[in-house]
């Protein structure tokens, strides 16, 4: 039940929350470019980069997305994001995952194409968002130098942001980044043997 008593205790109990989150942001005045690193075995790694894709589209910022591993695939992403063209450039570079190529010198060719074009974009003042799709996968399995990665990150022009997924991350790329979130594994239903769906995976 609702009371007064109920009421007025969770007006104050609010308006002390308040005083202390606007007490607390007064404080927070600074902008920069993020690194932003999504790992771990949880589904979403990719899912919440494309949203902050999504937010820079609604502000009107230029965004460039390489995938490392996708490419092979006709995903919804690819076609959502293309319909945003030329404010957004998405490359799927990749062959699929390494299981599926059985071909180390064949994915470390595709990885350096994606890399090159990964690179252009870091270097480009005009893109505020820059997301490497999987490069994490990429980088555990040696497929690029993880320093020329870290050098062109720490070079890109001011005030642009970078957002590397997949599992896994480099402990000199957590190190580096400025937000990491770790993605865990609770319940996911492959283990029930559902398949990837549209809309869900892809």
């Amino acid at each position: 039940m609702i009371d007064d008593d109920n009421l007025d205790r969770h007006k104050d109990k609010m308006a002390k929350k308040k005083a202390s989150r606007d007490k607390l942001m007064a404080k927070k005045q600074g902008e920069k470019g993020l690194v932003i690193v999504h790992t771990g075995p949880g589904k979403g790694k990719s899912t919440a980069a494309f949203g902050m894709a999504l937010r820079c589209v609604g502000h009107g910022f230029p965004v460039g997305i390489v995938q490392f591993i996708k490419g092979a695939w006709d995903t919804a992403e690819r076609r959502i994001m293309d319909s945003f063209a030329p404010l957004v450039t998405f490359k799927a570079m990749g062959e699929g995952f390494t299981w599926e190529t059985q071909d180390r010198a064949r994915d470390v060719a595709a990885a350096g194409r994606a890399w090159a074009m990964a690179a252009e974009m870091l270097a480009d003042p005009a893109i505020r968002l820059v997301i490497l799709d999987e490069i994490n996968v990429a980088l555990r399995y040696d497929y690029l130098a993880l320093d020329d990665v870290l050098a062109a990150i720490k070079a890109r022009p001011d005030g642009q942001h970078v957002v590397l997924t997949g599992r896994n991350a480099a402990p000199a790329l957590i190190e580096a980044a400025d937000l990491v979130t770790e993605m865990a594994m609770v319940k996911h239903p492959f283990r029930d043997g559902i398949k990837a769906q549209p809309g869900i995976e892809f």
